[in-house]
């Protein structure tokens, strides 16, 4: 189970990352918002590349269903808007498969 505090940490930082340059692309905040923004990208990159999976491609496919979770609960907690039951299904499907990349049985 290290896996998954790793990827919520690396999905905190990504998120937050990209919120930075939204922020300054769509909401008009100060360009400055894009040093922090920076930074955290670079902990997501490197969290990331502390995966236990055997192979960069299988780390990064199983990250996204943890990522897809995380930017839904950035969407409630951050941003004010409700998740509807088409996000909470999707997400759903991603964490399964996100499971059988990251812990299914390899030959």
């Amino acid at each position: 189970m290290q896996a998954l505090p790793l990827y919520l940490a690396a999905a905190l930082a990504e998120i937050a990352g990209c919120f930075a340059v939204w922020s300054v692309l769509r909401l008009d905040r100060s360009p400055l918002w894009l040093l922090p923004g920076l930074a955290a990208l670079a902990v997501f990159a490197t969290l990331l590349a502390f995966s236990p999976a055997d192979a960069a491609g299988r780390a990064y496919a199983a990250y996204g269903g943890i990522y897809i979770a995380a930017s839904l609960a950035w969407l409630r907690l951050v941003e004010g808007r409700q998740p509807d039951l088409w996000d909470l299904a999707g997400t759903a499907l991603c964490l399964i498969g996100a499971a059988l990349i990251l812990w299914g049985p390899r030959g």
